[in-house]
């Protein structure tokens, strides 16, 4: 009698267990979401401290619902399947695996009963649980077939919506015959609407199918449907953004788009478009957008639509977001097109007062746009000059640089004094992440627009003082450049930097500016007078013993001022014992540099027979980073080529100049070969192309001893480029491939990118090819090479052979460029920005390329 107790209990416990789970798995979703809240909800109230705990039992109530949804899927005949299915897809939203529910949604949209409800979640599912890596993802291919050519029209609209989610290369081939199907025959325009969309997605998935979609897409233009119509000219926008000949087949349907667009104006209230007033804005951004590409370097598609584009920039209503929308395509295809002078100018001026909006996004915009052409119209932006001054008060950082970027592109000769002013004034404010850049571009555009040496010098002093240690140390040595190679600058240079620093001990890219410039010109200094005011060698020295021993002196500038004593000690006639006091001071230095260059200029300066030679002035720098890129585009011949006026920094900032190599020993010792052997077969007449022989008529064989015969004459001998490589592998009978002499193009942050000139301007059009490589320690992702040429060139990049470059220069992208020439008599001018991504942060390159071999 017991053992019968005993297994009726043992039944009834597991009938209980069973129905626990049938009862869980039949929970409701809304009970399931309750039940996650609830968890969260207790970890708001314990605070941080058991935060760990609370989420420990949202896990748990996860962990546990899926379980009983797992057992549930077993059962086939479970009436709950669909309901399990969107607790399922509520728990994969949370972010916990839900991957063993991909087969259920294949279940569900094949089930037999064809049922709305389990389609509709099955679609779901598999929207969010699949991609093109997952083979259950083959298994949809046939399910979408049959429910595509449903007559329900809302089975056929999840299934293209499941489409145009999901599709992958194969998916796109296998249906791309029943979605043009649909586009033709179909009178739905629901259904016709997706349809456009998943086509949409199928050329941009597969590029060579577009041709199957041209002359059903073109069906798609006279729909009296708004969201066919916007579906259709997607569509096309598309399909001529991914081939030139189909963009110059859908430009005769220019006429019929404005045609559209006026209906669109004129159209009175229609409260099934009316958004704020206007009628069907998302239409008319689609149409304006579609225009633009197809008058893009089409003077005769530009000028059916100048009429258009005028009247919608006139009489769209300005005092709702929804028009401003409208308003900024308008400017944008205005910009893009080969439109008329005036229709310019009237876009420049909307953007004018988008600067005046309250909107903190529409001024944004504003700026930003005004910024992309300001080298399409350069005196048009010219005119809302003191609006954009004021944006360099906005509160908003990226307003402020913005403006502050739009202002360096607005410098010319005529305004620099004023607008240097206004820098200079933001300056005093400035956020310090703007005070490096600001520095740069300063230096920039006083040297290019600067009415005289003399106030270029005052400008960057006054930069200088109030950037202080941001300024960065390229313009350190472009100013150094400055003074060294202007003779009649030296002089006054050197007071104004000596008193300077006077007042200001703690920048320290100003003290070394300062200490170079009275260590090669101090008897200049004492020999001059300011205002009555002599300054004397004790004075000198005072302000080296005020500001070379703190410990806020960095170790740069120290190494700067010790040199500067050293040269000192041979140009002052007293107080040299405390010169060379000074230099002794740093003989037992923690700092190995530094201790050694006091040790030897300490024993160098006993030695009266050499001192004199080898602390004499330098001689002239003549070139440095800032300005090799700066110089050579004149405002006015920048305004007339279209090259933007101000040349952005960028990857100018990349190499050590002669300046910075006075205050610095160089250590590294790679290369050293290569640069003798330049020395030696260098012509300082043609440093292009030299032939092995020295200027001595050293044979470069007899140096290696390779036993030449001394009658070898300069016409047997092949020329060897002037560079390290090609001369060693000259040297060592390395085999090389005639390939077009390149240059570099772009060298900072890592970041190199080589051109090469595969062919000349024969047919007016020439090819460049672009070597980009990564030299970080990390790869980077997501780069963007854009290019920009001068008025007389037009420019197509074509896709790169990679969007990733790998670390420590292990890969190599290529990216083609094809350059036409429109008009003959202009030099070839290109602006390059090079975007990236390292680390999940985006950077910026930019720089300016006035020469090409060859061309």
């Amino acid at each position: 009698m017991a053992n019968v107790v005993e297994m009726t209990i043992e039944k009834i416990d597991e009938v209980k267990s069973k129905l626990g789970r049938t009862l869980g798995a039949s929970m409701r979703l809304r009970d399931l979401i309750r039940q996650v809240r609830a968890a969260r909800t207790a970890a708001e109230e314990r605070a941080v401290v058991r935060a760990a705990r609370t989420a420990a039992e949202e896990r748990a109530v996860v962990e546990r619902e899926s379980a009983n949804i797992r057992d549930s899927f077993r059962d086939e005949d479970n009436k709950y399947k669909c309901r399990n299915m969107a607790k399922l897809l509520y728990i994969h939203m949370l972010g916990y695996p839900a991957h063993f529910g991909q087969v259920e949604c294949m279940k569900l949209v094949g089930t037999k009963d064809k049922r709305f409800t389990d389609i509709r979640i099955g679609y779901l599912g598999a929207m969010l649980l699949l991609d093109e890596r997952t083979e259950v993802h083959l298994l949809v291919t046939n399910c979408l077939k049959s429910h595509i050519n449903e007559s329900d029209q809302f089975v056929a609209g999840l299934a293209l919506c499941t489409f145009g989610s999901i599709c992958s290369v194969e998916m796109c081939r296998d249906l791309a015959g029943e979605i043009e199907k649909l586009l033709i025959k179909s009178t739905n325009a629901y259904i016709k609407k997706k349809a456009a969309l998943c086509a949409f997605r199928i050329v941009r998935k597969v590029p060579e199918l577009i041709e199957m979609f041209i002359s059903s897409t073109r069906s798609l233009l006279n729909e009296k449907n708004h969201g066919v119509l916007m579906g259709g000219i997607t569509l096309v926008s598309e399909m001529c953004e991914l081939s030139g000949d189909v963009r110059t087949h859908f430009k005769r349907l220019v006429p019929n788009l404005v045609r559209i667009l006026k209906n669109l104006l004129m159209t009175g209230y229609s409260p099934e478009h009316d958004v704020s007033g206007i009628s069907d804005p998302f239409l008319q951004v689609k149409i304006l957008k579609l225009l633009r590409i197809l008058g893009r370097d089409d003077p005769r598609a530009s000028e059916e639509m100048n009429d258009i584009l005028a009247q919608v920039a006139t009489n769209t209503e300005t005092s709702k977001n929804v028009g401003n929308a409208i308003l900024y395509e308008t400017v944008l295809t205005i910009m893009e097109i080969k439109s008329e002078s005036g229709l310019r100018v009237l876009a420049v001026n909307i953007l004018g007062r988008f600067l005046l909006n309250p909107d903190k996004n529409i001024r944004y915009v504003a700026l930003n746009t005004l910024l992309k052409t300001v080298n399409v119209d350069f005196n048009a932006v010219q005119r809302h000059r003191t609006t954009i001054v004021e944006c360099l008060k906005d509160p908003d950082v990226s307003i402020r640089r913005r403006a502050m970027e739009l202002c360096f592109a607005l410098m010319n000769k005529t305004n620099i004094s004023n607008m240097s002013k206004e820098i200079l004034i933001f300056l005093e404010t400035a956020d310090p992440e703007f005070k490096a850049e600001c520095a740069s571009k300063m230096y920039i555009s006083t040297e290019r627009f600067s009415p005289s040496y003399v106030w270029h010098l005052d400008t960057m002093i006054s930069v200088l003082k109030l950037v202080g240690n941001y300024v960065p140390d390229e313009v350190v040595s472009a100013m150094i450049q400055l003074v060294s190679s202007h003779t009649e600058l030296q002089s006054y240079a050197t007071i104004s930097l000596f008193r300077a620093i006077q007042t200001n001990q703690y920048a320290q890219p100003l003290l070394q500016i300062a200490f170079w410039s009275i260590g090669e010109f101090g008897d200049l200094l004492i020999a001059e007078s300011e205002h009555g005011a002599q300054v004397t060698e004790s004075d000198v020295i005072d302000v080296f013993e005020q500001v070379i021993p703190p410990t806020l002196t960095s170790i740069i500038t120290k190494e700067y001022g010790v040199i500067a004593l050293a040269k000192l000690a041979t140009r002052f006639t007293s107080n040299v014992e405390r010169i060379q006091a000074l230099i002794r001071n740093y003989q037992a230095h923690m700092n190995l540099e530094l201790q050694q260059r006091s040790v030897e200029f300490s024993n160098l300066l006993r030695l009266d027979e050499l001192k004199y030679g080898l602390l004499e002035r330098m001689p002239v720098i003549a070139h440095n980073t800032l300005n090799a890129a700066a110089a050579p585009i004149e405002q006015d011949e920048a305004q007339s080529n279209g090259v933007e006026s101000q040349s952005l920094t960028g990857s100018i900032f990349n190499a050590e100049s002669d300046a910075n190599n006075v205050s610095r020993t160089k250590t590294d010792n790679s290369g050293v070969l290569a640069d003798l052997l330049l020395d030696l077969v260098s012509d300082s007449k043609d440093s292009s192309q030299v032939h092995p022989t020295s200027t001595n008529g050293i044979l470069i064989d007899d140096i290696f001893g390779s036993g030449a015969p001394n009658n070898t004459t300069k016409s047997n001998i092949p020329p060897v480029q002037a560079s390290s490589s090609s001369i060693l592998d000259n040297f060592f009978d390395t085999p090389k491939t005639e390939e077009k002499p390149g240059i570099m193009v772009i060298n900072q942050n890592g970041i190199e990118v080589q051109a090469y000139v595969d062919s000349t301007f024969a047919n007016d059009q020439a090819e460049v090819r672009f070597e980009i490589t990564n030299n970080n320690p990390v790869p980077i992702d997501s780069f963007n090479l854009q290019a920009a040429v001068t008025k007389a060139y037009l420019i197509e990049l074509l896709p790169a052979s990679s969007l990733r470059l790998e670390a420590n220069g292990i890969s190599t992208v290529t990216q083609i460029s094809k350059i036409r020439q429109v008009s003959k008599g202009q030099q070839l001018r290109m602006r390059m920005k090079f975007i990236y991504t390292m680390k999940g942060v985006q950077h910026t390159i930019q720089q300016d390329v006035s020469k090409f071999p060859g061309l």
